[in-house]
């Protein structure tokens, strides 16, 4: 059986998306997408968190497609809404412990998007959410938490990350766990079997 021909460019510096298709054995390379977030999200109805994420992963497959029209290129990003507004990574520790903290006992919800662009156009766009009951831990329970994770929660939209210890932060989920993850990897794996990047 031969190899698919066609080239893959994931446009996403994440460690844990470049995880995920390792995992599912995708072949790919990384190229990060340059590309300012802060004027996407500003340009954006901020009260629409899952068309957010789908747009910011639309302009990061774009911005490598015009680089490399020849690769598919697939981009991702990640929201995340809490109360009627968006929550940005925290850029300190006593951030995010005052975060997790006022998230207790309550849902918010992550919404994962994903594109695949080639010769500079967006081919298809997507997203997922998954709803996230956070449960009524202790004090206690969230400074061990913090001491545990330390830095690694900076660069997490929630301040978590499911794979690990954050895991213990949660009642339940609702919701697939790539999405929360970060990508919605069962249509993105649908789009690539599609392009002929995988095997069908």
């Amino acid at each position: 059986m031969s190899a698919p021909a066609e080239r893959l460019v994931l446009a996403s510096k994440s460690a844990g998306r470049r995880a995920m298709l390792e995992g599912a054995g995708v072949p790919f390379s990384v190229e990060v997408a340059d590309v300012d977030e802060a004027a996407v999200k500003a340009a954006h109805d901020p009260a629409d968190a899952a068309g957010l994420a789908e747009e910011l992963a639309r302009v990061k497959a774009l911005a490598v497609s015009r680089r490399d029209p020849e690769a598919w290129v697939l981009g991702a990003d990640q929201t995340l809404a809490f109360e009627g507004g968006l929550v940005s990574k925290a850029g300190s520790a006593a951030e995010a412990r005052a975060r997790l903290w006022s998230m207790r006992g309550r849902t918010h919800h992550l919404h994962s998007g994903a594109a695949l662009a080639r010769n500079g156009q967006v081919v298809w766009s997507g997203f997922d959410t998954a709803a996230m009951r956070v449960r009524d831990f202790s004090g206690a329970f969230l400074d061990a938490y913090l001491a545990a994770e330390g830095d690694a929660l900076l660069a997490c939209v929630g301040s978590y990350r499911l794979e690990g210890m954050g895991a213990q932060l949660f009642e339940t989920v609702d919701g697939d766990y790539f999405t929360v993850l970060g990508m919605p990897l069962w249509p993105v794996l649908a789009e690539l079997r599609r392009a002929g990047v995988l095997t069908t």
